[in-house]
């Protein structure tokens, strides 16, 4: 089975939660700790090894925040 690996601009980032309402598999979720330099609630990601890797996290994030990376061959 594939392995995915989601990569974050975190400074870019403003915290408008459409990723994480996209995720089919409610992978990711609102950081309770952490901000970025402009004081928005960054992104967790929840559970990785459940990521399918469709991607709809990265398609609608208006500032193109996130990468997702296929990590084996």
């Amino acid at each position: 089975m594939a392995k995915y690996q989601l990569d974050f601009n975190n400074d870019a980032c403003k915290g408008c939660e459409l990723c994480v309402n996209s995720c089919p598999v409610k992978i990711l979720g609102m950081s309770i700790s952490r901000t970025n330099a402009s004081g928005y609630t960054l992104v967790d990601v929840l559970n990785i090894d459940k990521c399918i890797g469709c991607a709809f996290c990265a398609v609608i994030c208006p500032d193109s925040v996130i990468k997702v990376v296929r990590t084996d061959a």
